[in-house]
C-alpha cells in the first residue's frame, strides 16, 4: 500500500553472476535476542523467535536464478574472519574517517560488500549487490580533489530497486517492468555520488511499491530482529539492510508510508520530507505528488546528514535542540475499524514523555482525520495506473496487483478521486497546527505481518495485511507534509521494534529531526541487529 515507480531484479543482467545459492532463500531460521532500552519497562522483554515463513524453500537451480544479482565474488568469509570490517558505524564518522585519511573508500566499500554477501541471506534486504561497480566507484573517488570536504565521503549507501541507478535495471519488484539498463541517475542519486556515498546495491521491493510487505517471487524480505515477521514495505529492503548493520544509510520512498513502515517495522530511524523537498520523480508523477524519496539510517544525525544531501540542503544536517516546542500527543486511530495494540500506543506515549522531559508542551489531542482515510483509499487505487499503462509486459503482473489496477481504472471512470477531497483535510490540519508545532502518533497500530509470500494471496488479503497495521502514515502523503518514524522500544510478543511517528505541518523537516535527535539522545536504542 505504499510507494512507487516502474522498477525488481531477478537477475536478469546479462553481466551480472549470482552472490551465493543460498542468498535469495526465504528467510533461514534466526535468533534474534534484542536490547531494549531500560528506560521502558513495558518494552524491556526480550524475546527469542524462530521463523515460520509460509513458503516451501526453494529448488537449489531455483535459488541460483533468484538470488541477488552481483558483479563477481567477494571473499567474505576471509575479511570477515580478519576484522577487516572498517565500515562498522554511523556514516558520520565513517565519512570523517575517509576525510582525515583514517579509512579509504576502498576499504570501507571492500568490508561492506563482504559482510552483505556474508549475512545478506538472513534477510533478503538486496535484489542487486553491485560489487565490481562499487569497487571501480570507490577507486575513483580516492582520486577525487574535493575528497577531504565530501560530507558522504566513501559512505556506502543502498538505493531502493525503484530509482534510476545508470547501468542497472529499475525493475520495482515487477517482471513486467524493462529488463534493460537505465543510461542515467535520477538526481537523487546524483546528489548522493556527489556528496562522496558510493552506491553497494539495490534493495527489494514488492511490485510497483503497492504494498505494505516486501516479497517477490524470487525473494521475501524478512526482519532483521525476527525474520518470521515482514520489513514492512515497500522500503522493506532497505529497512532491513540498516537494520541488519549492512549498510548505515539507505534510501527508500514513500507514498503512503513506505519509508515509516518499514522504518518502524526494523527499528530504525525513518524520515519523509515534505512536498518540493527533495526531487521526487518517482514514475510518470510520483503518485499524484504523494509519493517523497528520503532516507533510513541507525542514528537521526545519520538521516540528517543524508537528507541534506537529497535537498541540498546543508542546513538540514544540523540537530542541535529545538526551541520549546508544542507537542499534540494523538494515539487514536484514524477509525474506529483500526484497533492499535497497546505497545504501539505506549510507544508514542513515551516518545511524548522524553519530549515533555525535555521540556517540551505536550498534551493529549486528537487529530482531525475526518473522512480522510476515504480518500486516501480511492487515491491508492488510482495511483499506479498511469504507469502501469506504460508497462512494457503488463501481462507479467502479479494477480493482486492487476485487480488493484483494475479497481484503481473504475475509481477514475467515476471521478471518485477530487481535489477537494485533499483541500477539506489540508484546512482541518492547518488549523490544528495553529495550536500544534509537531504532532506524536504511533507509528504502525500493530506488529509487522508474517513474513510469506504475500504477492501469491489475494488481493483483499494483502489490502487488509497493510491498512490493519499502517492506519496512522498515509494521511501525511495526502497532504504532502514531512513526517518520521523513531524507534521507541521492543514489542515483548513480537521481538520487533515498537515506534513512534512524528508529523508537522510544510518546512517542519528540521524541527523534526532536530526533535528527533533530542528524543534519540534521552531514549537511545539499539542500532542494529548485528
Amino acid at each position: 500500500m505504499h510507494n512507487k515507480s516502474t522498477a525488481v531484479a531477478d537477475g536478469s543482467a546479462k553481466t551480472e553472476t549470482t552472490v551465493t545459492e543460498a542468498a535469495a532463500q526465504p528467510p533461514t531460521k534466526h535468533t534474534a535476542v534484542p536490547q531494549a532500552p531500560a528506560t521502558s519497562k513495558s518494552l524491556t522483554q526480550a524475546t527469542v523467535v524462530q521463523a515460520d515463513v509460509a513458503q516451501s524453500p526453494p529448488t537449489r537451480s531455483a535459488v541460483a536464478a533468484a538470488a541477488p544479482a552481483q558483479d563477481s565474488p567477494v571473499d567474505a568469509n576471509d575479511q570477515i574472519a580478519a576484522g577487516q570490517d572498517n565500515s562498522r558505524g554511523p556514516a558520520a564518522a565513517i565519512a570523517a574517517g575517509v576525510r582525515d585519511g583514517s579509512l579509504t573508500a576502498t576499504e570501507v566499500v571492500e568490508t561492506t560488500l563482504a559482510r552483505i554477501v556474508a549475512e545478506h541471506r538472513n534477510t533478503n534486504a538486496f535484489s542487486v549487490i553491485r560489487t565490481d561497480k562499487a569497487r571501480s566507484e570507490a577507486a575513483l573517488l580516492e582520486q577525487r580533489a574535493d575528497l577531504d570536504v565530501l560530507p558522504l565521503a566513501g559512505v556506502p549507501i543502498a538505493i531502493k530497486h525503484n530509482l534510476a541507478v545508470a547501468g542497472e535495471t529499475m525493475r520495482c519488484g515487477s517482471a513486467a517492468t524493462d529488463t534493460r539498463p537505465v543510461a542515467d541517475d535520477h538526481p537523487v542519486v546524483r546528489r548522493l555520488r556527489a556528496a562522496g556515498a558510493v552506491v553497494v546495491g539495490l534493495t527489494t521491493v514488492p511490485e510497483l511499491g503497492l504494498w505494505g510487505t516486501t516479497d517477490t517471487p524470487d525473494r521475501i524480505t524478512g526482519n532483521p530482529w525476527n525474520v518470521a515477521r515482514s520489513a514492512g514495505g515497500s522500503s522493506g529492503g532497505s529497512a532491513a539492510a540498516v537494520a541488519a548493520g549492512l549498510v548505515p544509510i539507505a534510501h527508500g520512498n514513500d507514498g503512503l508510508g513506505s519509508i515509516r513502515i518499514p522504518a518502524a517495522c526494523c527499528g530504525v530511524f525513518g524520515i519523509k520530507p515534505g512536498r518540493h523537498t527533495v526531487p521526487a520523480e518517482i514514475g510518470l508523477d510520483a503518485w499524484s505528488g504523494m509519493a517523497e524519496n528520503g532516507v533510513l539510517a541507525t542514528t537521526v544525525g545519520d538521516a540528517a546528514l543524508a537528507l541534506s544531501v537529497l535537498a541540498a540542503r546543508p542546513d538540514l544536517a544540523e540537530v542541535e535542540p529545538p526551541g520549546r516546542l508544542r507537542i499534540g500527543l494523538a494515539v487514536a486511530p484514524p477509525s474506529r475499524f483500526f484497533p492499535v495494540d497497546r505497545h504501539w500506543t505506549n510507544a508514542a506515549r513515551t516518545a511524548a514523555s522524553v519530549a515533555a522531559a525535555a521540556g517540551h508542551l505536550v498534551e493529549p489531542t486528537t487529530l482531525p482525520y475526518g473522512d480522510a482515510m476515504l480518500s486516501i483509499f480511492l487515491r491508492w487505487l488510482a495511483v499506479g495506473c498511469r504507469d502501469a499503462a506504460a508497462l512494457p509486459h503488463p501481462e507479467l503482473l502479479q494477480p493482486r496487483t492487476r485487480r488493484h489496477l483494475a479497481l484503481g481504472r473504475k475509481v477514475a471512470r467515476l471521478r471518485l478521486v477530487r481535489p477537494s477531497q485533499v483541500d477539506r483535510v489540508e484546512a482541518r490540519l492547518l488549523e490544528y497546527f495553529e495550536r500544534y508545532d509537531v504532532v506524536i502518533t504511533p507509528t504502525l497500530a500493530g506488529p509487522p505481518p508474517k513474513a510469506r509470500a504475500w504477492h501469491s494471496r489475494g488481493w483483499l488479503a494483502n489490502v487488509l495485511a497493510s491498512a490493519r497495521f499502517s492506519p496512522f502514515t498515509p494521511l501525511w502523503n495526502l497532504v504532502g507534509w514531512p513526517a518520521a518514524s523513531i524507534p521507541m522500544g521492543m514489542h515483548p510478543d513480537v521481538g520487533t521494534p515498537v515506534a513512534a511517528q512524528l508529523a508537522g505541518p510544510p518546512g517542519s523537516e528540521s524541527t523534526l529531526l532536530r526533535l528527533a535527535a533530542q528524543v534519540e539522545s534521552l531514549h537511545p536504542w539499539r542500532r542494529t541487529i548485528n
